[in-house]
């Protein structure tokens, strides 16, 4: 994610797209203008989703087993351990072609709606340019992008979860089962489950992204304006110092969201063998069985 936001406010700055936000009538330039700026913004996201995939898969994967399978693994590196005796290194990147899809998706999507979020903020708040918004403008942007992120990234990332646990699955499973791929885990979902299917977990994955990115672009923001020098515009920030600022961000998500995306995990990988209540009734169980060990994924 840190990735993602770099790679767009690399593109903004080589590219000088026009001020985000006017106010003025419509014309043919500034309609050209708001669709350069779109492309743009959907452009940085996506490749910022394949740096994301290339660099995070093996730690999503541990995290991943360790959120749906705390009683097969006592801690990260004996899980770490088992995959690649048990699988060997593609072991750690299963998963890898529905992850990125997923992350392109989310982070193209993202970012085209957090620029139109924005656009949107300022002509409901009469100002009269993306720049001048507050932390909480921007952080309330990221919140509504975020809704519609979701829909894009729920489908891919049931098939994600479910791909990277099917050893545990396979193991735990009553019934007789065998490995397969991402495409006929996806043709099995819409045969026995229909379209739907593909949306299993969709309100914990809106519990998770909307106030996620609250927080990611609150911490973004604020980051900028500290580190950004006297006399000088956030824009003008270093590459180093863009980094510092969507490191921040990304532990700011991941502090907030994290106890939810062991609730989405749980659902969507477990409803492959069994029937998975909703998002209040996993997590209320969650709480009575493993209270706050399961929190955090026994990881010690």
């Amino acid at each position: 994610m840190e990735t993602s936001v770099q790679s767009k406010q690399g593109l903004q700055d080589d590219l000088k797209p026009m001020p985000g936000c006017d106010l003025r009538p419509a014309t043919s330039s500034s309609n050209l203008a708001a669709s350069y700026q779109a492309a743009v913004d959907f452009t940085a996201g996506a490749l910022g989703g394949v740096a994301c995939v290339l660099v995070g898969q093996p730690f999503d994967t541990v995290k991943v087993k360790l959120q749906t399978y705390p009683n097969l693994y006592p801690s990260a590196m004996r899980c770490c351990g088992q995959i690649f005796k048990k699988e060997g290194i593609p072991g750690l990147f299963r998963g890898t072609l529905p992850a990125m899809a997923a992350n392109v998706g989310e982070t193209s999507v993202l970012f085209l709606c957090y620029g139109l979020c924005q656009k949107f903020v300022c002509r409901l708040s009469g100002t009269d340019n993306i720049e001048n918004l507050s932390v909480i403008q921007n952080a309330s942007s990221g919140f509504v992008a975020g809704f519609f992120s979701s829909l894009v990234l729920c489908p891919t990332e049931l098939v994600k979860c479910r791909l990277q646990a099917m050893t545990e699955v396979m193991a735990t499973s009553q019934k007789q089962t065998q490995r397969i791929g991402p495409w006929q885990i996806t043709k099995n979902i819409l045969r026995n489950e229909g379209i739907l299917g593909l949306f299993q977990g969709l309100t914990s994955t809106w519990v998770r992204e909307m106030p996620g990115y609250f927080f990611f672009f609150f911490f973004y923001e604020i980051s900028r304006a500290v580190l950004t020098p006297a006399g000088t515009s956030k824009d003008d920030l270093s590459p180093l110092r863009q980094m510092v600022c969507g490191g921040m961000a990304g532990a700011g998500l991941w502090t907030a969201i994290y106890p939810v995306d062991l609730v989405k995990s749980r659902i969507q990988v477990r409803s492959v063998t069994e029937k998975m209540p909703g998002f209040l009734s996993v997590t209320m169980d969650i709480i009575r069985k493993e209270a706050l060990i399961c929190w955090s994924t026994r990881d010690k």
